[in-house]
C-alpha cells in the first residue's frame, strides 16, 4: 500500500470552527451583510439603514432595518398581502406588485418619520432615473437613506428586487443605485429604455402576456387567469388599477391590522383533546381489561358448546 499524507491531524480537528449557524443553513451572505451593517465611527452611533427585501411563493416583503448588537430592529415594513386594500387583488408576486409593495414601505416609513410632507418623491413614474435629492429649503432635513439588503437574490438584470427598490425609491426615500439592473436596460449600447420600465411598473407586461395567451391558446388563458377573468378583470383595466393603487397608496399608508373580532382560542380549545387525570387513565384501562376478558370468556363458552 503506497504511502498517505494524513492531511487532518487531531490538532486540525481540535482547532476546527464551524460556520455561523445561519450561513450553514444557507440564509445569510455574512460577507455582504458586513459591509451592508458596519458604520462609519464619526457617524456617532447613528444607525445604518438598509431596504431588506425577501419573496415567498406567496408574498412580497419589504422592511427598513437596522442593527444593534442586540440585532436587527424593524423601523417599518410592508407585505404584498395588504395590497388588496389599494384595489390590487391578482398577481401578489409579480414585478408591478413589488414596485407597489416598495412605494407602500417608503410612504409608511416617511409618515413615521414626518417626512412625508416634505419628500413625496415621484408621483407620476415615467420610467427614468430620479433619485432623492436634498430640499433647497433653507433648514431643510436631508432625506431619509438607506442602502438595498438583496440577501441570496441573484441581481439579475430586471429581478423583482429592484422593483420594490424602484417603488420605495419613487415613495421618497434616498436609495443610492443606477439603471443597469431595471427592465428595459440594453448593456450594449447602455441606455434605459424609460417605456419599457413603466410599462412594468404598471403591469404592462402582464397584460400584454393575457393578449398573446388569448389569441394564442384560450384553454390556459381561462385556467391561468380564472381569477383575474372570475373578477371581471381584463389585460385593458390593469394599468388602471395599478394607477389607482398607487394614489390610494400615498393617500393612507399607515398600517391597519386586520380584523380579529373571531375568538380563534374558544375556536382552538374546542377541538383540542382533553387531558386526563392519572385516575382517569387508570379507570380507562381497568375498563379495556375487563372488556378484554368479558370477551375472552365469550369465546370460551363457544368453545365448550361445540
Amino acid at each position: 500500500m503506497p504511502f498517505v499524507k494524513k492531511l487532518k491531524s487531531d490538532a486540525y480537528f481540535s482547532r476546527f470552527q464551524v460556520k455561523y449557524r445561519r450561513r450553514r443553513e444557507g440564509k445569510t451572505d455574512y460577507y455582504a451583510r458586513k459591509r451592508l451593517v458596519t458604520q462609519a465611527k464619526n457617524k456617532y452611533n447613528a444607525p445604518k439603514y438598509r431596504l431588506v427585501v425577501r419573496f415567498t411563493n406567496r408574498d412580497i416583503i419589504v422592511q427598513i432595518v437596522y442593527a444593534r448588537l442586540q440585532g436587527d430592529f424593524v423601523l417599518t415594513a410592508a407585505q404584498s398581502r395588504e395590497l388588496p386594500r389599494y384595489g390590487i387583488n391578482h398577481g401578489l408576486t409579480n414585478w408591478s406588485a413589488a414596485y407597489a409593495t416598495g412605494l407602500l414601505c417608503a410612504r409608511r416609513a416617511l409618515t413615521k418619520l414626518g417626512l412625508a410632507d416634505k419628500y413625496e418623491g415621484v408621483t407620476e413614474p415615467d420610467g427614468t432615473l430620479k433619485l432623492t435629492e436634498v430640499l433647497d429649503e433653507e433648514d431643510a432635513p436631508r432625506p431619509f437613506k438607506c442602502y438595498l439588503d438583496v440577501g441570496l437574490k441573484r441581481t439579475s438584470t430586471g429581478s423583482r428586487v429592484f422593483g420594490a427598490m424602484k417603488g420605495a425609491s419613487d415613495g421618497g426615500i434616498f436609495i443610492p443605485h443606477s439603471e443597469k439592473r431595471f427592465p428595459g436596460y440594453d448593456p450594449e449600447s447602455k441606455e434605459l429604455d424609460a417605456e419599457v420600465l413603466k410599462k412594468y411598473i404598471f403591469g404592462g407586461h402582464v397584460a400584454e402576456y393575457m393578449e398573446s395567451l388569448e389569441e394564442e391558446d384560450d384553454e390556459r388563458f381561462k385556467k391561468q387567469f380564472a381569477t383575474y377573468l372570475a373578477d371581471g378583470v381584463g389585460s385593458d383595466d390593469i394599468e388602471e388599477i395599478y394607477t389607482n393603487a398607487h394614489a390610494a397608496i400615498r393617500e393612507d399608508p399607515t398600517f391597519k391590522p386586520t380584523d380579529k373580532s373571531k375568538d380563534w382560542k374558544s375556536e382552538s380549545v374546542k377541538h383540542k383533546a382533553k387531558r386526563l387525570t392519572h385516575a382517569e387513565r387508570q379507570a380507562n384501562i381497568a375498563a379495556k381489561i375487563e372488556k378484554f376478558k368479558a370477551g375472552g370468556n365469550a369465546g370460551a363458552d363457544d368453545d365448550e358448546e361445540d
